[in-house]
């Protein structure tokens, strides 16, 4: 692979106007439902709108919020907020009413834009003080009415432009704010080590809300190539959408890897895919041999990131068969350093924190100092970029190969079915019912989610209905418990605090894959 490019990130909607440059203005840049946008007319769309949202929202560095599924505007915002001086913060269209609140409150958000259902759904104070909400056809055709085009913006790169909500292992999600560098150079990134091109087409089937989700169409944009935005109801729509559009790019996270393997797929939808991308989990050495033999032209990319610093480390493809477990090396303009318990570079197979520093590194959590000063410190010594870096809590060791291996988490933050889920938002949801008294929730390796949350209580069993039901109306789908185990007494360690880790070892041994 040649050289990494050099890091000079610009203003973010400036993706809007690359292809249009180079000449390439006719080509496919957004397939739609209703249509496809050029790159010409993606150009002329992301003016259009940031236009209508200065207008509606005057103050540089509000904040607009979009809780939709994938379509024009959700796929445009990023752009045209950034364009308008707007920090954009997409609501995975997942969440239930609750969360959702949550993240339009604590970004304190001017403007709501989503589909009709999910803004039917709010209850009265679930909107911040003074925050219009809209519906998406409403938005574009009032963008449209308003004809009130603008050019590409001066902003400084180290801008915010966006915030993503993310859960960790306590409390509600925090908010990691991304700059318009971070998510430039992460767009150039990943289009470099991808070899991405003008001639990509990429299905995107993951949600816009996640930084994995979002760069599939800012690594596209940024190539010249076409994005398919894809929500599917079954596994077998994606072999369709390959097909129907000759797909090139295709990113999915460890369970959909699982039952995308599991379809039968017509040679017409293999034989145009080149690449094939894979975070949010380590894939199992069986699901490589199957991904391997099903697609044997198209290159796997193992791959690691952080919302906190966008993303991290990749396998090159020529070293999967040989090292299918493995995170890989640092992604260009991202530095990873292995920190032992001593504070020291960790030598060659010892296990220590992975630390990521560069460019790509966020600014921290909106509005939490606390929570910043935990993660974002000091960049090790040895680090040659210095400045704030990234302490993921991920425990990593490096081989003497310079591959990276991972060896477990710092916390208890439960991963599944490729999404972040917080143990005490469960937990604080399953207390506020007044069905239980004391709530862990815990996840359980399970082969097809990567982790199944489970979910110990102590309480009045005849109220295992009403938590049941409340679960489902207060939880999104994948925070929802696999199981529910009642409990007279909560096992207690020596400081007389529930033993957390008696529970999860307990569940792992009677439940675990």
């Amino acid at each position: 692979m040649p050289q990494p490019p050099e890091p000079l990130a610009r203003p973010l909607d400036h993706l809007a106007e690359l292809a249009v440059a180079a000449g390439a203005g006719e080509a496919p840049a957004l397939v739609l439902r209703e249509g496809t946008l050029n790159h010409k007319r993606l150009r002329q769309r992301v003016a259009q709108l940031a236009g209508w949202l200065a207008q509606m929202v005057p103050t540089r560095g509000e904040r607009v919020a979009s809780w939709g599924a994938k379509g024009e505007l959700t796929c445009l915002l990023p752009l045209a907020a950034a364009r308008a001086g707007l920090v954009h913060v997409p609501i995975n269209p997942l969440l239930k009413r609750a969360q959702a609140a949550h993240i339009l409150a604590d970004s304190g958000a001017a403007l709501l834009i989503g589909t009709g259902s999910r803004l039917a759904s709010l209850e009265p104070g679930d909107l911040p003080p003074g925050c219009a909400a809209l519906g998406e056809a409403e938005a574009l055709a009032a963008a449209a009415a308003a004809g009130h085009a603008l050019p590409p913006s001066n902003a400084d790169p180290s801008e915010l432009a966006a915030i993503l909500y993310t859960s960790g292992s306590t409390g509600r999600p925090k908010g990691v704010m991304l700059s318009h560098a971070n998510m430039w150079l992460g767009a150039v990134s990943v289009a470099h080590y991808l070899g991405m091109a003008a001639d990509d087409v990429t299905l995107a089937v993951l949600p816009l809300s996640f930084d994995y989700g979002q760069n599939q169409l800012l690594s596209t944009w940024l190539a010249g190539g076409c994005v398919v935005p894809l929500d599917f109801l079954f596994p077998k729509d994606v072999a369709k959408a390959c097909v129907v559009h000759g797909v090139t790019t295709l990113a999915a996270v460890p369970p959909l890897w699982v039952q995308l393997t599991e379809i039968d797929w017509p040679a017409e939808a293999r034989a145009p895919l080149r690449r094939l991308t894979n975070s949010g989990g380590a894939l199992t050495v069986d699901l490589v041999r199957s991904l391997r033999g099903l697609f044997p032209a198209a290159r796997l990319f193992p791959m690691y990131g952080l919302t906190e610093a966008f993303r991290s480390t990749y396998l090159d493809p020529a070293l999967v068969d040989n090292h299918p477990t493995s995170m890989g090396r640092a992604i260009p303009f991202a530095e990873i350093l292995v920190i032992n318990d001593a504070g020291a570079i960790a030598a060659d197979d010892e296990e220590g924190e992975l630390v990521h520093c560069g460019p790509l590194v966020a600014q921290g959590y909106w509005q939490d100092p606390e929570r910043t000063a935990e993660r974002f410190r000091p960049a090790p010594a040895a680090s040659a970029y210095g400045g704030t870096a990234v302490w993921s809590g991920d425990r990593v060791r490096r081989d003497a190969q310079g591959l990276l291996h991972f060896a477990g988490r710092r916390d208890a933050m439960i991963k599944s079915a490729g999404n972040r889920i917080s143990p005490q938002e469960v937990e604080d949801a399953a207390i506020a019912t007044g069905a239980v008294a004391e709530a862990v929730a815990v996840g359980v390796p399970d082969p097809r989610l990567g982790q199944a949350v489970h979910l110990v209580v102590r309480g009045d069993r005849e109220g295992g209905e009403a938590l049941t039901m409340r679960l489902k109306a207060e939880l999104p789908n994948f925070m929802q418990p696999q199981m529910i185990h009642w409990r007279d007494a909560m096992p207690l360690n020596p400081n007389g605090k529930i033993d957390r880790t008696a529970l999860q070892a307990e569940m792992n041994k009677e439940f675990g894959a």
